[in-house]
């Protein structure tokens, strides 16, 4: 399941970081950052996810 995530993230990074701690701060953290840059927005969301197991 981790991986399925991990490439939804890669997809979509919001939503990957949804997936794993729902909507809260991290979410939009994220949604920032991927307005910001695409890439940090990866990032982050693969973190949360590795962080959060």
């Amino acid at each position: 399941m981790e991986l399925i995530k991990i490439i939804i993230a890669v997809i979509l990074p919001p939503l990957g970081v949804f997936l794993q701690v729902g909507i809260g701060k991290h979410f939009w953290l994220n949604i920032i950052l991927t307005i910001l840059g695409y890439l940090p927005g990866i990032v982050h969301a693969i973190w949360v996810i590795a962080k959060n197991k």
